[in-house]
C-alpha cells in the first residue's frame, strides 16, 4: 500500500474526484505489485461545443508488452475526440523504483445543454511479471463520470446555439445574376470559417432561392476541420448553382448566422449580403393542358401495380432477407474473417486494436490456440518490449514483420492438423476380410 500512498501524493489535485486503482493476478505475488490507473477530468460544466479534458494514467512496476486497450467514452450528443498527442508514454517514481506507463487524453464535447452521464469503462492492461517477465492481463475499470452542457447568459434564444473564438461568412458570386437570359447559370458559394469549435456544429449556410424563372442546384455541403496549437477550427463551404430557365425578377436573400463569442461573453452576428437576379426572356412554360382522364387511368393501374407489388414483397422480401443475414452473419462469425481483420491490423500496425483481432481469430481456430505459438508469443514480446520496454529487444519493425510471418505460419500448421483430425478412419482397419452374419 506504500506505493499506492505514493502515487496519490503525485497525482495533481483538481476538482473532479481523482482515484487510483491497483490490480493484482494470482500469479504476480505480492498485492501492490499491479498496474494502477488514475482519472484526471478537472471541469465537469462546459458551453455546448466546447471541450472537456478527460486524462486515463496507467502505470506498471515493470513495462507494458502491449499498449492498454482503451475504453470508448461515446454517448449520446457528446462529441468526443481524441487530440493530437492523444496516447504518450509517461514514467514515474514510486516507492523508490521507476514505473512506467501511458496517458490517454479523451476532449468530450456536449453538443446541447443537459445533464451527461458516463459508466464506469473498462481499461484492459497487459505487463510484464516483476520475476519472470512472464506478460500478464488485468481489467482495470474508471470512476463514473457525470457532466454538463449549459447555455451562457444571454445567448439562451440562440437557435441553433454556436459558440466559438471567430465566426466569418464569406461569399463568392460567379457569373452575372443581375443580368441574366435563359439558360444562362450563376453561383453563389458561401464558406463559414469558425475558430475554437468544430465546423459540424455549424448550420445549413444556403436559403431557399424563390424567383420565378430560376431553378437552384445546390452541392453536397463541405465540412474541414483542423487543430491549430490545440484549438479546434475548421470550415463549411456550400455552393449553389442557379439555372435561368424563363423571365423574372427577384432577389437572393441574405444570410445571418448569430452565434456567441467566447472572447467578448457577447452574441454577434455574421452576414452574406443578398443580391438582385433578373432573367430577360419570356415567362417559362410551366405546363401543358392536364388530361384527367388520363391521369385517372394511370392512377388506377399504379394502385393495381402496387397492390400486386406489395403481394410479392411480403412473400418474397422476408426469406431473401433472412438468407442474406444469415450469409453476413455466417462471414462475420468464420475463422477466415478474423484471420483477415488480424493480418489487416498487423499491416496496419495498430498496436490498440491487435490484441482484440488475434483473440477473435483464435476463438475461431478449431485445433489449438495460436496464441500459444512460440513463434507468435516471441513476436508479441518483442513488439511491446521495442514500444514500451527499455530492454532494447530489436525494432519494432523487425517484431511486426516477424508476427505476420508467423501467425500466417501458425495459421497454416493448425488447419493441416484440423484436416487430418476430420478424416475417416479406414472402414476394415485390421485388413481382416468382411464376413456376412447371414
Amino acid at each position: 500500500m506504500t506505493a499506492l500512498r505514493l502515487l496519490v501524493l503525485l497525482v495533481p489535485i483538481v476538482t473532479h474526484p481523482v482515484f487510483a486503482q491497483q490490480a493484482t493476478d494470482d500469479s504476480s505475488g505480492a498485492a501492490g505489485d499491479g498496474p494502477m490507473l488514475t482519472m484526471d477530468f478537472p471541469e465537469t460544466e462546459a458551453i455546448p461545443g466546447q471541450p472537456l479534458r478527460l486524462r486515463l494514467t496507467v502505470l506498471v512496476p515493470t513495462f507494458m508488452p502491449q499498449p492498454p486497450v482503451w475504453p470508448s467514452m461515446e454517448t449520446s450528443n457528446v462529441l468526443v475526440r481524441l487530440p493530437e498527442r492523444s496516447t504518450t508514454p509517461i514514467s514515474k517514481r514510486i516507492g523508490g523504483a521507476t514505473w512506467s506507463g501511458i496517458m490517454r487524453s479523451y476532449q468530450l464535447s456536449p453538443m446541447v445543454p443537459g445533464e451527461f452521464f458516463l459508466p464506469p469503462r473498462e481499461v484492459v492492461v497487459t505487463y510484464a511479471d516483476p520475476e519472470t517477465s512472464a506478460p500478464i492481463r488485468v481489467t482495470l475499470t474508471t470512476d463514473a463520470v457525470r457532466f454538463a452542457g449549459a447555455l451562457p447568459q444571454g445567448a439562451e434564444n440562440l437557435d441553433p446555439f454556436i459558440a466559438a473564438q471567430s465566426l466569418e461568412l464569406k461569399q463568392t458570386i460567379e457569373g452575372e445574376p443581375g443580368s441574366m437570359k435563359p439558360g444562362d447559370s450563376a453561383s453563389r458559394t458561401i464558406v463559414a470559417e469558425v475558430r475554437g469549435v468544430s465546423p459540424m456544429f455549424l448550420p445549413a449556410l444556403q436559403l431557399p432561392i424563390d424567383v420565378d424563372g430560376i431553378a437552384a442546384y445546390p452541392d453536397e455541403p463541405r465540412v474541414e476541420e483542423a487543430e491549430d496549437r490545440g484549438v479546434i477550427a475548421g470550415s463549411r463551404t456550400e455552393r449553389v448553382t442557379l439555372v435561368a430557365e424563363g423571365g423574372g425578377r427577384g432577389e437572393a436573400p441574405v444570410v445571418t448566422l448569430d452565434w456567441y463569442n467566447l472572447q467578448s461573453g457577447k452574441v454577434e452576428s455574421a452576414t452574406a449580403d443578398g443580391f438582385d437576379i433578373a432573367i430577360d426572356g419570356p415567362p417559362a412554360i410551366t405546363s401543358e393542358p392536364r388530361d384527367w382522364r388520363l391521369i385517372a387511368l394511370v392512377c388506377v393501374g399504379a394502385l393495381l401495380a402496387l397492390v400486386v407489388l406489395s403481394w410479392l414483397l411480403r412473400r418474397i422480401v422476408p426469406p431473401l432477407l433472412q438468407w442474406s443475414r444469415d450469409r453476413h452473419a455466417a462471414k462475420l462469425a468464420s475463422e477466415e474473417y478474423a484471420f483477415r481483420q488480424l493480418r489487416r491490423v498487423v499491416s496496419k500496425r495498430d498496436n490498440a486494436a491487435l490484441r482484440p483481432a488475434l483473440d477473435a481469430w483464435s476463438e475461431r481456430v478449431r485445433r489449438g490456440d495460436p496464441r500459444e505459438d512460440v513463434v507468435v508469443q516471441g513476436a508479441l514480446v518483442a513488439i511491446g518490449a521495442a514500444r514500451y520496454g527499455h530492454d532494447g529487444m530489436g525494432g519494432e519493425d523487425a517484431g511486426w514483420r516477424a508476427l505476420a510471418d508467423a501467425i500466417v505460419a501458425a495459421r497454416t500448421t493448425l488447419l493441416d492438423k484440423g484436416r487430418a483430425g476430420d478424416a475417416l478412419p479406414p472402414l476394415n482397419p485390421g485388413g481382416q476380410p468382411f464376413h456376412d452374419p447371414a
